[in-house]
């Protein structure tokens, strides 16, 4: 164990911006919007940071504070599936070490607030307040400080609408961000921390909730920085390293609606009246609108209603057309009962199909197998046949305008590979630039306009600025990842890399040697209880 005792301040600073990229940064920088983040983007080594496949939150985060591919850890996705049962995933699902646990093993400590699915927070040496995928008012470590930081600072939330502010408002907006830097500075003037990590969320969710919002963009860029200036004025943290775990940019192809396609090929069979799985963008999401909890549902008069017009064609997706003939093009979901949505929906029916899309934000299918699914149907004989065969098929397909849809179609095992590598879809599917929607909808055709305007892209931005840092060196070319953050760590405060991490050092710091740590001891995996998750994830468009 390394002795830190003689060590003061905070040594390294990690600032986590969701869905940063040089496409929305540069304007902001030219503009003078955001001249603290400029400053160390310009003053320090800085360049592309490659995401995962999936690029989204709830795996990314995870890849990128462990260091490991989804395999090793096993979230890939913001739902866990056993079976043909659901559920968020949150901080019981990740199997293996965050980085600040590691240095905990070897003496430093850390200030840890809002990295999504780090709830409920394990033991180390400091303290974690947990971000996206945790309950309003989550467990904190240690226990009962979030009381003191909510008297201390004011306040404090975890999802925006959680305020008196009116939903998706900048003023909400304004006040999360706030919170989270006036929640960060306090623990770190209680603890002292050797490491800091402060992650902002909602320059990810401006894009979901007000897509090409210029006004609020800036806002809540302008707010960031303001907390990050104030940090590092008031911390003086000897270094700063700021990542992101993904991109963000405007989607301009249509949306695939894959779970439709597998059904014309024979794949995928579907029924209505509530009891297959969720239509994810109709009434799943609206369930989590209204607070439903998460994986749960009693069928009530309504659903019975409803099912029996859905068995004489009356379905949303042909009340949803006749809104759009008149001009009422808003998502129905917002007018309609959650259960009437679940009862008049197509639903896939998971143990009567072949391949389907689970989630769509998974970005990859299942093959329903004998040997482990609950009512699996292929055989495993007829698994690699099957699987060459949705793979090939795909791999040609076109949009409309004679584009390929998808810039890859692969077996799993070309993404991931660990221990848990068979909870990962069996296929994996990457859309070409992540320009075409992929989603998991069935009953509304194969091809429609995209429900959101803007997605996720796969190439993030990582600055580094500080001693510590070569600055002279170009990360232009590096072509680093998402999995090199946590091993840059390690080397920077001279632990030993895991020598299971899938990344390496980015070649501005010295590189420490790896080692062979025992099996990480998870905690048994929790249910994620609290609704409040589940709508705020619906409400950004990630389910």
């Amino acid at each position: 164990m390394v002795d830190s005792s003689d060590e003061d301040g905070m040594r390294l600073l990690v600032v986590g911006l969701d869905a940063g990229c040089r496409p929305v940064l540069e304007p902001l920088f030219e503009s003078g919007t955001i001249p603290t983040l400029r400053e160390l983007f310009d003053t320090g080594a800085s360049g592309p940071l490659q995401s995962q496949i999936p690029p989204w939150t709830a795996s990314a985060w995870p890849s990128l504070f462990t260091g490991k591919n989804p395999g090793k850890h096993g979230v890939y996705d913001f739902l866990s599936f056993e079976g043909y049962d659901w559920d968020v995933v949150n901080a019981t699902h990740v199997r293996a070490r965050s980085v600040w646990e590691l240095l905990s093993e070897h003496g430093y400590s850390s200030v840890v607030v809002n990295v999504p699915v780090t709830h409920p927070p394990s033991e180390f040496d400091g303290a974690l307040i947990p971000g996206m995928t945790a309950p309003e008012d989550p467990d904190c470590h240690p226990t009962g400080i979030l009381e003191d930081v909510k008297l201390a600072c004011g306040g404090y939330r975890v999802y925006p609408q959680s305020g008196p502010e009116p939903d998706r408002s900048i003023e909400g907006y304004e006040r999360t961000i706030e919170y989270r830097g006036k929640a960060f500075r306090y623990l770190s003037r209680r603890i002292e921390p050797d490491f800091g990590f402060l992650q902002f969320q909602q320059t990810d969710s401006v894009f979901h909730e007000r897509p090409g919002d210029k006004e609020a963009i800036e806002a809540v860029y302008r707010a960031v920085d303001q907390q990050v200036e104030e940090t590092i004025e008031e911390l003086e943290p000897e270094n700063v390293l700021v990542v992101s775990d993904h991109g963000i940019g405007t989607v301009s192809g249509p949306e695939f609606r894959i779970n439709e396609y597998l059904r014309e090929r024979g794949d995928v069979a579907a029924r209505s009246g509530g009891e297959g799985m969720p239509n994810w963008t109709a009434s799943w999401e609206n369930d989590l609108l209204e607070g439903e909890d998460a994986g749960g549902h009693e069928t009530g008069p309504i659903e019975h209603a409803m099912n029996a017009a859905a068995k004489v064609g009356l379905t949303t997706q042909r009340v949803a057309g006749a809104l759009d003939r008149v001009g009422l093009k808003e998502p129905i979901g917002r007018r309609v009962p959650n259960g009437m949505i679940r009862a008049a929906s197509e639903q896939v029916d998971f143990p009567q199909s072949r391949v389907y899309m689970r989630s769509k934000s998974e970005l990859g299918l299942r093959i329903n197998l004998e040997s482990r699914e609950p009512n699996g149907v292929v055989p495993e004989s007829a698994y690699e046949a099957l699987r060459e065969s949705v793979i090939e098929d795909l791999s040609g397909l076109r949009t409309p305008d004679g584009e390929p849809i998808f810039d890859a179609v692969e077996p799993r095992e070309t993404y991931f590979e660990g221990p848990y590598l068979e909870d990962a879809p069996d296929i994996v599917t990457v859309p070409a630039d992540f320009d075409t929607a992929i989603t998991a909808d069935i009953g509304q055709g194969t091809f429609g306009e995209p429900m959101e305007s803007w997605n996720h892209k796969r190439t993030g931005v990582v600055a580094a600025s500080g001693p510590a840092f070569d600055e002279d060196v170009s990360l232009a070319g590096a072509t680093p990842t998402i999995f090199d953050v946590a091993p840059t760590i390690c080397s920077l405060f001279g632990v030993p890399i895991d020598a299971e991490m899938d990344g390496q050092p980015l070649p501005i710091v010295e590189e420490t040697a790896k080692a062979e740590y025992p099996a990480y001891e998870s905690n048994a995996i929790a249910a994620t209880e609290n609704s409040a998750v589940e709508d705020r994830l619906s409400d950004l468009g990630y389910l």
